[in-house]
């Protein structure tokens, strides 16, 4: 296989469908979303035996736990990826809406059209739930896609490429409105990510390595984030009730995704109360803790306590890992959150209305939450159907991607013969 030309010849026919996609109308997007979703439904036991291949040589393989975690297909998670789909079906189509319609003092009237932004590469590790995803959102918005799954769920990946491509034909549209790249070598990433005349955008999901070797290598604009530090911050004035499940569930729901908190803050006035709970909380998981000294004073029984260093503030573990450490109180918590954290998600508990209204003002992150655990950080749980991926960056898209973050806009002016003079 000649990669570069094959990569060329899909590019080319991805540039056609999304002429195709863009000026589809809703009725035909929902009904392939639709039928998308019908599909994995009816093939539900042929999807978990896909998995189960891909689980299995990823064990083989020695992949990392939180990637298999990643890898891994239950029951529920394919009713969701159908459920996901009719959750987009069933939103507002973004595409044509005009908005901001003004009239000018010349008598024409200015306004914005939102409008597809074409093609979209998506690169992705471990997570076969993306496949749909993204071909759903991109699907609604107008646009095609070339999507690169990791070799980890080659398998999998396969099974819902053909499920897309039936509900595609059914409904009308092109079938290389969503394609999906059948190698796994490395090389077909490089073309992919440098062919600008064919790509309006390259959305990565993967480890930091590959977010790095994109932002070095990439000649197409990119949606993206690098790391997933996420922090809790327990104040002074939390409610211990509440404190206790958020802080838990922050931490152990889930390793390996992004929106796990990975540093825990907790004010210096209620420190000696909340720490011990959920101390005795982490230990049923088996979670190591690496503190400060005033943690460790405060924890100093627990069964795996570490100190913490400066690079545990700035470390994504996606494991049984967490770094505490006292804070004085919300200014603290603030400064130490916007110095180390990856501006993903953060979250405050606290029963102050002044604290929690400061915490959502000052913190520079993607998302920002009161009395929430992290984990909600999600485009799923936002209502946006799905997320093509969650973005640390602050232009075009922040947080979770959805639809109109597959967006962009275009002016519009309608006039009446109006000519300027």
């Amino acid at each position: 296989m000649d990669i570069q030309q094959t990569m060329i010849a899909m590019g080319r026919a991805a540039r056609k469908a999304s002429r195709a996609m863009a000026k589809a109308n809703t009725a035909a997007k929902n009904r392939a979303l639709q039928l998308i979703a019908a599909g994995i439904r009816r093939d539900a036991a042929l999807l978990a035996a896909a998995n189960r291949k891909d689980l299995d040589a990823a064990r083989a393989n020695g992949l990392a736990p939180a990637l298999v975690d990643r890898l891994t297909l239950s029951e529920k998670a394919i009713a969701t990826m159908a459920e996901g789909l009719e959750q987009i079906a069933s939103l507002p189509d973004p595409i044509g809406e005009i908005t901001n319609m003004k009239f000018r003092p010349t008598g024409i009237q200015v306004g914005q059209m939102r409008v597809p932004l074409g093609v979209i590469g998506i690169i992705y590790e471990a997570r076969p739930n993306v496949t749909v995803d993204a071909a759903g959102l991109c699907i609604k918005s107008g646009n095609a896609t070339i999507l690169r799954g990791g070799s980890e769920a080659i398998h999998c990946n396969q099974a819902l490429a053909a499920l897309v491509k039936e509900g595609l034909a059914g409904a009308g549209l092109p079938a290389d409105a969503v394609q999906i790249v059948k190698t796994t070598d490395r090389a077909a990433v490089g073309a992919l990510i440098t062919m600008p005349e064919y790509v309006d955008v390259i959305v990565p999901r993967g480890g930091k390595g590959l977010i790095e070797r994109l932002m070095k290598e990439s000649k197409v604009p990119m949606i993206k984030h690098l790391d997933g530090i996420c922090h809790v911050y327990i104040d002074d004035k939390a409610d211990i009730a509440k404190a206790l499940p958020v802080a838990f569930n922050a931490k152990c729901h889930r390793y390996g995704t992004c929106n796990t908190m990975e540093t825990l803050l907790v004010a210096r006035a209620i420190a000696p109360a909340v720490l011990p709970e959920l101390a005795r909380l982490y230990a049923e998981k088996d979670v190591e803790l690496r503190c400060d000294p005033e943690a460790r004073e405060i924890l100093s029984g627990y069964p795996k306590l570490a100190a913490a260093t400066e690079e545990d503030w700035r470390t994504e573990y996606l494991d049984a890992i967490l770094s505490v450490k006292i804070v004085s109180g919300v200014d603290e918590a603030i400064d130490h959150i916007n110095t180390w954290s990856s501006q993903h998600t953060d979250s405050i508990v606290t029963e102050d209305y002044s604290h929690a209204m400061q915490f959502l003002r000052e913190v520079d992150s993607a998302s920002v939450m009161v009395n929430a655990s992290t984990r909600f950080a999600d485009g799923f749980e936002y209502g946006l159907g799905a997320e093509i991926g969650i973005s640390n960056d602050k232009l075009h898209a922040r947080g979770p991607v959805g639809l109109d973050g597959l967006t962009s806009v275009k002016y519009v002016v309608l006039g009446h013969g109006e000519v300027r003079v």
